[in-house]
């Protein structure tokens, strides 16, 4: 059985809010919870911890899709912004900010679910790719020192590559520690004799 997609709507406007809540209740089976007041916007998604967060702008200011941004930390969970009208500066604001959507012409029913769809596929899409930078930074940050390593071996025993290479290898299983471990404890070892 599939869970429920939680979604918390920013929304100041009473009117408006029961429209957004009546559209997603027509476009699928979601647990949703409307916060209308800014104050405390940060702490109260937080509270929620939704799946979702879709919020209703109209037409923000710079300064007010920051707020926006930092209180429903798109870097968390796909959120969704509905501005009526914006120009290209405040829609690349919005992408660089990390909004899965951001959907100029504002926000009608008929439109939720497909959208919807689209930011949670894209902020999926986005943290596989920060997932797999992070990882390769750190390989590549291992790789520069297993290869610092080789070559104090290299130094300091005047052999190849390859051999210096096998030595850390054996080094680190005789001693039960990754190479990569191994080949950090041997820089700092020879950092502290220089």
């Amino acid at each position: 059985m599939a869970k429920t997609l939680s979604i918390v709507v920013v929304e100041k406007d009473r009117e408006r809010a029961l429209m957004i809540v009546d559209g997603l209740r027509a476009a699928g089976e979601f647990d949703v919870f409307v916060i209308s007041e800014e104050a405390g916007l940060a702490r109260r998604i937080a509270e929620r911890n939704p799946d979702l967060v879709l919020i209703d702008a109209g037409n923000p200011s710079r300064d007010a899709l920051e707020d926006l941004t930092t209180a429903s930390a798109p870097l968390r969970r796909p959120v969704a912004m509905f501005v009526d009208q914006s120009d290209a500066s405040m829609t690349k604001a919005a992408i660089e900010a990390g909004m899965s959507a951001y959907v100029v012409d504002g926000l009608r029913p008929e439109r939720l679910r497909p959208i919807l769809d689209a930011a949670i596929a894209r902020f999926h899409m986005v943290q596989k790719i920060r997932v797999e930078l992070v990882e390769t930074r750190r390989a590549l940050e291992e790789r520069k020192l297993i290869d610092r390593a080789k070559g104090i071996l290299m130094r300091a025993r005047g052999i190849g590559e390859e051999e210096a290479y096998g030595v850390l290898r054996k080094a680190a299983m005789d001693q039960g520690k990754k190479l990569v471990d191994m080949a950090q404890a041997l820089v700092i070892a020879t950092d502290l004799l220089k």
